[in-house]
């Protein structure tokens, strides 16, 4: 039907996403007319001198978003996830990057990381912990889904003139990628969101408020330091902070809560309606400060 070899389908499948065909209980591909048309779009691209990835992106961007046929109830988002952890427990790296291409042309960037590359990420991470995967496979599907994330961030910015957040990991903290889904949140409230990344210590905080005065600072934390460690610690990012409004997140930030509501700074909710609450509340407070002197 469209002239397309069986072994570049499934190369084109397998590297790109394209198409993304329902399959059998035998595991046998069932082309929709949908597909098809894909196809055939993906064929005149390459054929008019076009490179296959450039095509696939193209044709990706122009399809409309259809739900992924898989075991979870037809719900597109969870269909990919569960897709993605499953190229990271085959050790595909070309059937991963596959399944997260398909997995961007779903909706908006945040939600894309909410209810399918978050998720994804969070599964792959307990099984890493239960031993059911190597460091390896670990290690691939962090590359890869983070690379996506920090794509799928420059995307998200608001302009210019937007307010700004300033984001990072306490200073012994490594994994970095859920901060990046909290920078795509903060974007949608319309934050510019800088990321500074892993292991940022109170100085290199400092150094980033005093040059670019952010609205407000987001530090993530999974394993909370022992306390006599932690209560300087939080001292250091408190006095880096200088009076812009601080927020710490993850989980390890519940253990810290004394010490950080004792300088000042805030305790993420769960909630993400209720962070953006939170967020709101203090810069409208540090607004106020403001007017006062």
């Amino acid at each position: 039907m469209s002239g397309v070899s069986s072994a570049t389908l499934r190369a084109w499948e397998r590297r790109y996403g394209v198409p993304s065909p329902a399959r059998t209980a035998s595991a046998y591909r069932l082309y929709s007319e949908e597909d098809v048309a894909l196809i055939k779009k993906m064929r005149d691209y390459v054929n008019g001198g076009m490179a296959a990835a450039e095509a696939a992106r193209m044709v990706i961007e122009t399809a409309a978003p259809h739900p992924l046929v898989h075991t979870n109830g037809g719900d597109a988002f969870a269909g990919a996830s569960e897709r993605i952890v499953e190229a990271a427990l085959r050790f595909d790296p070309d059937g991963l990057e596959a399944e997260v291409n398909r997995a961007l042309s779903l909706g908006p960037a945040v939600t894309i990381f909410e209810r399918a590359l978050g998720p994804a990420l969070e599964r792959i991470g307990d099984l890493w912990h239960e031993g059911k995967i190597t460091v390896a496979q670990e290690h691939l599907a962090s590359q890869v889904l983070g690379a996506t994330l920090l794509h799928l961030l420059r995307l998200a910015q608001p302009g210019e003139s937007g307010r700004r957040v300033l984001l990072a990991a306490f200073a012994e903290e490594d994994h970095v990628l859920g901060l990046i889904g909290v920078g795509l949140r903060f974007c949608a409230w319309g934050f510019r969101s800088v990321v500074l990344g892993p292991r940022t210590p109170p100085a290199a905080i400092a150094r980033a408020v005093e040059s670019l005065s952010p609205d407000i600072v987001a530090l993530t934390v999974a394993i909370p330091p022992p306390p006599p460690t932690a209560r300087e610690l939080i001292d250091a990012y408190a006095d880096a902070c200088r009076d812009a409004p601080w927020i710490v997140g993850g989980a390890g930030a519940e253990a810290l809560r004394p010490f950080i509501e004792t300088r000042g700074g805030l305790v993420a909710s769960p909630d993400v309606s209720e962070v953006r609450a939170q967020v709101e509340s203090a810069l409208l407070s540090r607004r106020r400060r403001k007017d006062a002197s």
